[in-house]
This record gives structure tokens, sequence and C-alpha cells, in this order.
């Protein structure tokens, strides 16, 4: 494809992307103005953006977001940390893969967020169980990518390699790393998209701080509007960090 067609291609997708959004909050605002939805349980745009305006003037938001963030990037650095550490291992011997891999999968096909009460009684409703329920639930996807990536490297480079002198170290870094990193890259993104998924969402249900629990504070508190706010305010903080992490990958891969 040419560069002029993939430009045109790529602005066309993002034409319809924001018309998607653009409909979206058009339907919305006619729900609220003109066919009766009440304003209890979706209040009107225009107040909603008024509301996230002066959330983001007043700067309230940052003890929640910044206790959000810290527990996911703890949660994250753990797993990646201990996913791809404990992934290499057990790619190293078929007899492992063939152990582990399908063990693994399985608990992760498990919803592990039934285990959050758990993690309250052992962690307390602070940051810990946040990090722990987020660490456990982005581990899986690292270490299983990774035992892809490195397990299932094509054995013509390896022979060649070997055939070639080549010591561990260089095994290491000239054979099997670059041919395992675009699915390792894969599995870190799935990874921090649910840890944060999690976090945000354990965060709604036992907490005492952050994003999440502001947002249920205001439910309760019949504070409709600014609750949705907050909503558009945590969606668009997951959407930059998702494309940060997805555009780290794609320039990795390359």
């Amino acid at each position: 494809m040419s560069p002029r067609r993939e430009l045109r291609s790529k602005l066309a997708s993002r034409a319809v992307q924001v018309g998607f959004v653009g409909a979206i909050i058009l339907l919305w605002y006619l729900g609220t103005n003109y066919w009766g939805i009440s304003p209890v349980l979706l209040p009107n745009p225009v107040k909603v953006w008024a509301e996230l305006r002066d959330v983001l003037g007043s700067g309230e938001f940052w003890p929640d977001l910044r206790v959000t963030l810290t527990e996911l990037a703890t949660a994250f650095a753990i797993s990646c940390t201990g996913g791809v550490t404990i992934g290499y291992l057990i790619s190293r011997s078929p007899y492992f893969i063939k152990v582990f891999e399908p063990l693994l999968a399985g608990i992760y096909s498990v919803p592990i967020i039934l285990f959050l009460p758990l993690y309250v009684l052992f962690f307390g409703l602070g940051p810990g169980s946040k990090i722990a329920i987020g660490t456990t639930i982005s581990f899986f996807p690292i270490v299983l990518n990774t035992i892809a990536g490195f397990g299932y490297v094509d054995k013509i480079f390896v022979t060649a390699a070997r055939s070639m002198g080549a010591s561990n170290l260089q095994m290491f870094w000239h054979v099997l790393l670059p041919a395992a990193l675009p699915v390792i890259l894969t599995g870190l993104r799935i990874g921090f998209t649910v840890a944060l998924l999690s976090i945000l969402g354990s965060e709604t249900i036992a907490s005492l701080q952050g994003l999440g629990h502001r947002i249920v504070q205001l439910a309760e508190g019949m504070e409709t509007a600014r609750m949705f706010a907050y909503i558009a305010f945590a969606v668009v903080i997951a959407a930059c960090l998702n494309a940060t992490v997805s555009g780290i990958e794609r320039r990795s891969k390359r």
C-alpha cells in the first residue's frame, strides 16, 4: 500500500471513530432533553461537561488518580517481572511447557476477580488488595505469552546458531529474544490492560481511595452528573494509557 493510500485509510478510520463517539453523544443529548430520560439515571451531557471542567479545574482528582496509578504501576511491575522470568524458565524445558502451560491457561480461565474478598481479608481495603488482584490477573497473559514466545522459536534458527558456535548468552540475545519479543510484547499489553481494568473494578467494590471508589461514593450520594464526569475522566485516562502502551509495543516490534 502506498504511503498516500495508507494515510487516507488512517484518516478514514479516525473519522469513523470520531463520528461514532459524536453519534453517541448526540443520542445522549436528545434522550435527556427530548425523550424524557430521567436526569437521575442519565444526566444531561452539557451538565456532565460542566462538572468535568469543575473537577479538572479544582484538581480534586489528583489524590484518587495518584492512588490508582500507583496501584497500577506496582501491580504491573510485579506481574511483568514475575511473568517474564517464570515464563522463560518454563520455556527452557519441553516437559515443563507440557505440564505448566495448560495448567496456567486453565487457571487464567477462572474469573479471578471472584477472589477479591479473600484479598481484602488478607491485605485490607487499602492499596494492597488492589495491587494483589491486579498482579494476579495480569500475571497469566504475560507468563503464557512468554512461554509461547520463547518455547516455540523455530528450531532452524537455534540449530544454525549452535552450528556457528553461539554461546548461551549469544543465543539468548541474538536468536531467542528477537524471535520471542513480538509475542511477549503482546502479552505485556494485554497484562497492562487487564491490570488497569481489574484495579478500577476492584476499587468500585471494596476500597478507601482511588477513582473507582470516588465514582461509587458519588453514586451513593446521588451526584449523578459528577459521577459521569469522573467516569468520563477515568475512560480518557484508560484510553491514553492503553494508547501509550500500544504505541510502545508497535515501536518495539519494529
